[in-house]
């Protein structure tokens, strides 16, 4: 895999070199991701429109980075600017609130890894199998965090759709240090 502007020459070449010395087919997938643009073009140390992963943990969290980044589909470009990087901190800020409202840290010791509410689970497996689209499985997601919150929702139910969340959560890399996170 690698950037689309990738694909010809770059890729082609690799498949046919490979392919030739090994008899063997190189590769069964590849993946192409869009440019990471900066004001409309696309970032590069030749333009002076560059940063590094380092350089922008220092100023975001990375959680929010992570949204920012999964809230498109991979093959899209994705114009970076710090305040789509403040709506994804406060998607991941909402989610958070949901959790320590309802009390995730009181009762998440009760349930393991694979307990899961079985309609948001499928949603969110046809998403991710539909060309690794993370940014319907993050609609799931949102469409689970607002179903929990509605007073309607029973709270046995509400518990199981929590634990639902944060499970399908950490498919994507979200909810790792979720403790401190409740507890700050």
């Amino acid at each position: 895999g690698g950037g689309r502007d990738l694909i010809f020459p770059h890729h082609e070449n690799e498949i046919a070199q490979s392919e030739a010395r090994t008899g063997k087919v190189f590769a069964n997938y590849w993946m192409h991701n869009g440019f990471l643009n900066i004001k409309g073009e696309k970032m590069s140390k030749s333009l002076g429109n560059f940063f590094t992963t380092r350089d922008i943990l220092k100023l975001y969290d990375a959680e929010a980075i992570r949204m920012f980044f999964l809230s498109k589909h991979y093959r899209s470009p994705i114009d970076f600017s710090e305040d789509l990087i403040k709506e994804a901190l406060r998607a991941v800020e909402n989610f958070y609130a949901t959790l320590k409202r309802f009390g995730y840290s009181d009762f998440n010791s009760d349930f393991d890894d694979t307990y899961f509410d079985e309609h948001y689970r499928k949603l969110f497996e046809e998403a991710m199998d539909d060309d690794f689209n993370t940014a319907k499985a993050i609609a799931v997601l949102f469409d689970l965090n607002k179903t929990i919150k509605l007073d309607s929702t029973p709270e046995e139910r509400r518990k199981k759709l929590i634990i639902t969340l944060v499970n399908l959560g950490k498919v994507l890399g979200f909810f790792k240090d979720i403790e401190s996170k409740l507890t700050a």
